[in-house]
């Protein structure tokens, strides 16, 4: 991948930035191929953009906690149908994992969010600070001429406050809400039941995180993506989960996947020593977020400048 603005990269990760570009193109382009209409047909990528540690060039691989900075991509299309919805972008997720844990193709997981053009002009429009953020210290991997992006506007930061002000006291009390069910079902025995729950816990605090500190948190129910980045934004989180154990990984892998298979598979199995160890990791990640959200929150904030 040609880019002067990666030559702070090894040489390692800009060929796995290409492969990870190219997966996405891939499944994209196979999208394109199975579309009736010529709208859809008519489907494009107009940018790819690379934003977070590896756009800053402080990225962390710490072999010895498994704590290891995922790659982050905005990917910018010219329809809404084409958005983060769309099935094709669930399959590059499928590939991009297979990839880390099968193929060994990538050393290090890529995270990437979908947006029309029109949403994300929109945004930096409502100077929206993760969006502004992107377009200010992002790189540019791939881009269709054209197309540039809106300049941003500066938000009040009485207004930010406000509208972080509004997430918060939404989200906190609602992840609260099921931490509760979580363990009043496991006192019940209804262990997968209670995953979900908790599962739905994580959640909401990690929506709720992203939402306060940067007015935007992405349409996903995965935890590992949500988890990413919520501590992209607040590092302070990373040690909430700890990875340096098979136990652990294993734990926060079944709680990831009890968003769909606690609910629907029969196959699902969780023990009450992982709940049990979930339900503590959560606790902490509540007061962790608390603390967050309250030093974001104080009146003198600054939010949006």
């Amino acid at each position: 991948m040609e880019n002067d603005q990666l030559a702070h990269l090894p040489d390692r990760k800009r060929r796995e930035l290409q492969l990870a570009a190219q997966i996405l193109f891939d499944e994209f382009d196979d999208a394109l191929k199975i579309k009736l209409s010529e709208k859809g047909k008519r489907g494009r990528i107009l940018k790819l953009i690379l934003f977070g540690s590896h756009a800053r060039g402080d990225w962390v691989e710490d072999r010895k906690s498994g704590y290891v900075s995922d790659y982050d991509l905005l990917v910018i299309v010219n329809y809404e149908s084409f958005g983060e919805q769309h099935p094709c972008w669930e399959r590059a997720a499928e590939r991009f994992l297979q990839e880390l844990t099968i193929t060994n193709g990538l050393a290090t997981p890529v995270n990437f969010i979908v947006h029309s053009y029109q949403n994300v002009n929109n945004q930096l429009a409502r100077g929206r600070p993760f969006f502004v953020d992107i377009a200010r210290d992002g790189i540019v991997l791939y881009e269709l001429p054209g197309f540039p992006l809106a300049f941003p506007k500066i938000l009040a930061p009485e207004d930010a406050h406000a509208e972080a002000r509004r997430h918060f006291d939404h989200w906190f009390p609602s992840a609260d809400a099921f931490k509760a069910a979580a363990q009043f079902l496991i006192e019940r025995g209804n262990l997968p039941e209670a995953a979900f729950q908790l599962h739905q816990a994580a959640e909401r605090l990690y929506h709720c995180t992203l939402l306060v500190l940067a007015l935007y948190s992405p349409k996903s129910h995965r935890l590992t993506f949500l988890r990413s980045q919520a501590e992209r934004l607040a590092p302070q989180l990373i040690d909430v989960w700890p990875r340096d154990t098979k136990f652990a990984k294993r734990s926060f892998s079944r709680l990831d996947r009890a968003y769909v298979d606690a609910r629907y598979s029969p196959h699902y199995e969780i023990t009450g020593e992982e709940l049990g160890w979930l339900v503590e990791r959560v606790k902490s990640l509540q007061k962790t977020v608390a603390a967050l959200c309250a030093e974001k929150l104080r009146p003198d904030d600054n939010v949006g400048n």
